[in-house]
């Protein structure tokens, strides 16, 4: 069974970790990662073994790389195209019409009505674009049981979908030592949120400052730590400012270190308007940080209670705040580190890489 995923190469948060975790010893199938530009992807696939091929895309309408793809398509015999995001799912469908022999699947790793908020007039026609390609595959994966009846309401037929869960590596070990509390200026009895996310308009920064705004009359010790690169940096920037929140949120950028964040971290924030099934959440459980986040995706499907976590309703800064309110009254009871380790044991239980990548091999054999 030979494979080829496709991804545009950009990815930087939970799509490049779903991809990479996914292709790192999959030894049931010879895979390949198609990249249509080199970033930072295409090093950590390089650093962690995978096969990748660099298309070397010169425009975003670039059908000399069709070309390419369809080249080692017929030199390998490849049996399925997997892709991921809407700019490969969009080359996906043009390369099913070309070598119609092939099986082509896409993973849907976030709402695709979601992708391009807040691009204007570009943004509409690329959701047209990637609306019209989403209805050409032989198959769908979802990330959640949300996003199978979300692929149902778009016209895909049930037949076509198979629902997987996110799943990362638990046993590997750590390194949780790269960066302390003082180094970012930050005391011990302070209370740290982490928010990991792109800075764009579907994670709903603005919601977590608006909370922290209000938290901070009666909590002044609450700092935010927010964490990801996005078109819409400078414009949250100037959010905090205006708040008046400056002080109490430091923005980090990309960074590497995100295990070492969680762990000096109270708690995990996700305030995301539609997710599939957030790799953040589990990165928090692995560090066994608690969770704060709103109701999207398959959440409810790792936090089945308030031992667990706490889920608000989305674009609710209000139910928001009453949660971290709780949270910082947890932590005086010394009770976070217990909902912690609760997460811990249930993500390392039920969304195992192990598992994860069975229910993908699954789907290929079916398929074929």
């Amino acid at each position: 069974m030979k494979v080829l995923h496709l991804n545009a190469g950009v990815e930087t948060g939970g799509g490049m970790v779903h991809i990479l975790d996914l292709l790192h010893h999959f030894e049931q199938a010879d895979v390949t990662l198609g990249l249509f530009e080199k970033g930072l992807i295409y090093d950590k696939a390089i650093e962690m073994g995978i096969k990748v091929v660099l298309f070397h895309q010169r425009s975003r309408v670039d059908f000399k790389l069709l070309q390419k793809m369809i080249r080692l398509i017929d030199q390998e015999k490849l049996d399925i195209v997997h892709s991921h995001g809407p700019r490969a799912n969009f080359y996906g469908c043009f390369l099913k019409r070309k070598r119609p022999r092939i099986k082509w699947i896409i993973t849907v790793h976030s709402n695709p009505r979601h992708d391009f908020l807040g691009k204007g007039l570009k943004g509409k026609i690329l959701t047209f674009l990637h609306l019209w390609a989403l209805k050409q595959p032989d198959h769908f994966l979802a990330i959640s049981n949300r996003f199978k009846d979300l692929l149902l309401s778009e016209g895909v037929e049930e037949g076509r979908i198979t629902t997987i869960y996110n799943g990362i590596d638990f046993s590997k070990t750590q390194d949780f030592s790269s960066v302390s509390r003082s180094d970012l200026n930050i005391r011990e009895d302070d209370f740290l949120i982490i928010m990991v996310a792109r800075l764009c308009p579907v994670k709903g920064h603005y919601i977590v400052f608006q909370a922290v705004k209000e938290l901070l009359e009666l909590h002044p010790n609450i700092k935010l730590l927010v964490v990801g690169d996005g078109f819409l940096k400078e414009e949250l920037k100037k959010l905090v400012e205006t708040l008046e929140i400056k002080n109490s949120v430091l923005f980090l950028g990309h960074r590497q270190d995100v295990d070492s964040l969680y762990k000096i971290s109270d708690v995990k924030v996700l305030s995301s308007f539609s997710e599939s099934f957030p790799l953040v959440l589990l990165e928090a459980a692995r560090a066994k940080k608690p969770v704060i986040t709103t109701d999207v995706g398959g959440v409810r499907d790792l936090i089945l209670s308030k031992d667990f976590g706490w889920i608000v309703p989305v674009k609710r800064h209000d139910q928001l705040k009453q949660a971290i309110e709780e949270a910082i009254s947890y932590k005086e009871m010394d009770k976070l580190r217990e909902m912690g380790l609760n997460l811990y044991k249930r993500a390392s239980t039920h969304f195992t890489i192990d598992k994860f990548r069975e229910s993908v091999l699954n789907t290929y054999k079916s398929i074929l």
